[in-house]
């Protein structure tokens, strides 16, 4: 008898469940092919790694299975703004992750307004997503340009330092070169070079870096913004140190930093690198993406666990409920921890605020890449990062 009551029990408790559960659906619209491509890769696997980690190894929330649908840019605005409609209307995806490139971020935007879902960008930096091209339904778990500039300013903001940008002549370029020069309070930029994002030959902009610098006194500094193919620093090659000229960068993914070893010393501010920040979510990260893919995470690997375990936190919070209205509301000043410690969403623009890391870099014979050495954590409260939108 007691079998049958347990049995019955059980079916009722299915089926009272089975009334309730759904799929939540999690599209991910991100750059799959295309110049951003080895990016891209990334944040898929640690968007995975994230809902993994958030919900116990269950990919469920509240008894809802959470489901990740793939979408792929190409990189091209046209092409993510048909994808994430697509998403939206015909898979019926409930929350939106992506893309990679901000020129296809920016076009996306109007797209999750129109539909009223929640998109969150991960890993696009332009200022103008969480700025004035921003609307309500957009979260940022990435780091934007003021964030990147803010922090890089803290490395090389000194007296009697000029300081000439090489950027890409594109959103992502252009709002970082803005951001870093509205940052600098002491040094002065003395020019600012844009090259388009296929450039290879470097000879031609390195001429005008260099003369635009190598008459100025004091400590001479060409800063690089650069994402995607192409090696801007073969501009090494062509010996800027004989007028005294120096090279700095912010963070970048591994297979990049490898140029980075030529430039023992050279200071910058990075968004993530695994060696770095000490906690328990990093600790997992490092560990479980060794076993899995037999290499350490990388910079955005971690952007991508941040996404996910922003995801789950906020569908925690609302009880597996996927309105919008309702998720806003739980991840408007949302805290959640991440590979990099705490991360906030600001209310006012979504931006997510995060350390960021100031290093140098060592040549280390045991790394194919220059190790990015910390000097200090630059926590979210010393960095004041503006708001740029109308809201």
């Amino acid at each position: 008898m007691r079998h049958h009551l347990l049995a019955a029990v059980a079916a009722l408790c299915c089926a009272a469940s089975g009334v309730h559960a759904k799929d939540i659906k999690i599209a991910h619209v991100y750059d799959k092919t295309g110049p951003l491509e080895a990016y891209a890769k990334q944040t898929q696997a640690g968007l995975l790694m994230g809902l993994d980690y958030a919900t116990n190894g269950t990919m469920q929330v509240n008894g809802n299975k959470l489901v990740v649908i793939e979408k792929d840019t190409q990189g091209k605005p046209d092409v993510g703004k048909s994808q994430l409609a697509s998403a939206y209307a015909d898979d019926k995806a409930d929350i939106a992750v992506g893309p990679t490139s901000s020129n296809t971020a920016l076009a996306m935007l109007p797209v999750a307004e129109e539909y009223k879902k929640v998109l969150l960008v991960e890993p696009a930096v332009a200022d103008a997503i969480t700025g004035d091209k921003w609307n309500r339904y957009i979260f940022r778990t990435g780091r934007n340009s003021s964030q990147d500039a803010i922090s890089n300013a803290v490395a090389l903001d000194h007296e009697n330092v000029s300081i000439a940008t090489l950027a890409q002549d594109y959103a992502f370029g252009r709002d970082g070169v803005k951001a870093f020069k509205d940052a600098l309070k002491k040094a002065k930029i003395v020019h600012e070079e844009y090259l388009p994002t296929s450039t290879t030959d470097f000879t031609a902009g390195a001429q005008r870096l260099f003369d635009s610098l190598k008459g100025k006194p004091g400590r001479k500094v060409i800063f690089i913004i650069w994402a995607g193919a192409g090696n801007p620093f073969k501009i090494a090659d062509l010996d800027p140190k004989r007028y005294g000229i120096e090279i700095a960068t912010g963070g970048n993914i591994l297979p990049a930093m490898a140029a980075y070893k030529n430039f023992p010393g050279m200071e910058g501010a990075t968004y993530y690198y695994f060696g770095i920040p000490k906690n328990p979510v990093n600790n997992w990260l490092v560990t479980e993406h060794y076993k899995r893919y037999k290499s350490p995470p990388d910079f955005f690997t971690a952007g991508g666990m941040a996404a996910g375990i922003a995801l789950v936190e906020a569908l925690k919070k609302t009880n597996g409920d996927t309105g919008s209205e309702k998720l806003i509301t739980a991840m408007e000043g949302m805290s959640f921890d991440t590979p990099k410690g705490k991360m906030t969403f600001r209310k006012e623009d979504h931006q997510a605020l995060q350390s960021m890391y100031h290093f140098k870099i060592k040549a280390d014979p045991a790394f194919a890449w220059g190790v990015p050495e910390l000097v200090r954590e630059i926590k979210p409260e010393e960095m004041n990062v503006p708001i740029r939108n109308k809201r």
